[in-house]
């Protein structure tokens, strides 16, 4: 008897939150790759051994690295190799990842090229600058089949949106397992490092375009990657506050406390503008309306549970004066309500 359950329809049913499912990863390593994949990407037979075991390496060390093989019909996967590297390095205020671009001879040569970056050497290998915005399109059937069914559709659709509107500098990749395959078809952002899932042709004009109606991102958003998971559900709130404005802003975020007896967090956003730097404080228990349990792969055995948390008592925090203020709907100065 054949199974018939598909992971993201079964997400869609129940109507599930998708927010708060971005990863967390310091470094993005992105290596051109021929297709097919097998269900763990680099076991694929394309992948020479001394990149499987320099991936092994690097997760062994616990290092915030994600290694995922990427593949555009564009290149058609000639002998040479693209290496896309997305980085972190704030330690701050964040703005999103920075990219390292090479070019390698052929793919055995790769393993040496991202090693070298990786240990802060300057790789023996042709390098590429010019500035691009890199959209990664889960399409590994092979791992999670909701990967194929919606990934794949999507992808096409993505380059004949991103070719309608002329954007020179966007490149969409199919891209193997990066998480959330229940959401799909799903998609990170470089070098922003948002997450996205649920995606259509609307939702996804809007975001490479950053206007249209600003609610979508209700449906679509997962999270900002380099946020912690709890506190993307907040980012969410100011993006809804600021509009597609807050994109343009950097942003920090962090968990000030956790609530012993409701598994709930102070959260703490910090964000820049061109008019100052604000800090918020908010505090996030857990939505007991939006968790809810359901099998999170299509091979999966059993439920899981997934928590989704609710924003309460968001106010602004004023580090210089240890004072919380509260903006009250049509006041137009923050009203101070307690002196920490």
């Amino acid at each position: 008897m054949t199974n018939s359950f598909f992971c993201a329809d079964a997400s869609k049913c129940v109507q599930e939150d998708i927010i708060g499912s971005g990863t967390n990863y310091q470094t993005y390593v992105l290596i051109e790759c021929c297709l097919p994949w097998e269900s763990e990407a680099f076991n694929s037979q394309q992948v020479p051994h001394n990149l499987r075991d320099l991936v092994k390496e690097v997760e062994h060390s616990k290092q915030k690295v994600r290694f995922l093989l990427i593949n555009s019909e564009a290149t058609k996967c000639a002998y040479r190799r693209k290496i896309l590297i997305y980085e972190n390095k704030s330690q701050d205020v964040f703005g999103g990842y920075e990219k390292h671009e090479f070019n390698a001879n052929n793919i055995e040569e790769v393993a040496g090229t991202v090693k070298s970056y990786l240990a802060g050497e300057v790789p023996d290998c042709e390098v590429e600058n010019n500035p691009s915005r890199d959209i990664l399109v889960c399409t590994h059937g092979s791992h999670d089949r909701c990967c194929a069914r919606y990934g794949n559709p999507f992808y096409t659709g993505a380059k004949a949106v991103v070719s309608e509107l002329e954007l020179s500098d966007v490149r969409v990749w199919k891209s193997s397992h990066f998480g959330g395959h229940r959401m799909a078809p799903t998609a990170i952002d470089l070098p922003d490092g948002r997450y996205y899932g649920n995606l259509d042709r609307t939702s996804f004009k809007s975001i490479l375009t950053r206007s249209g109606d600003i609610e979508c991102l209700n449906k679509v958003y997962r999270g900002w990657g380099i946020l912690p998971n709890a506190i993307q559900v907040l980012e969410r709130e100011f993006i809804m506050r600021y509009g597609w404005d807050w994109f343009n802003y950097k942003v920090a975020g962090r968990i000030v406390e956790k609530h012993p007896d409701n598994d709930g967090f102070v959260a703490e956003l910090t964000f820049e503008k061109v008019d100052g730097m604000y800090t918020y404080r908010a505090d996030l228990v857990q939505d007991d309306s939006k968790t809810v349990r359901m099998k999170g792969s299509c091979g999966a055995k059993q439920e899981s549970e997934f928590v989704k948390y609710l924003v309460k008592n968001s106010y602004f925090y004023s580090k210089k004066e240890e004072s919380k203020f509260v903006i009250y709907p049509g006041s137009p100065q923050p009203i101070l309500v307690e002196t920490m």
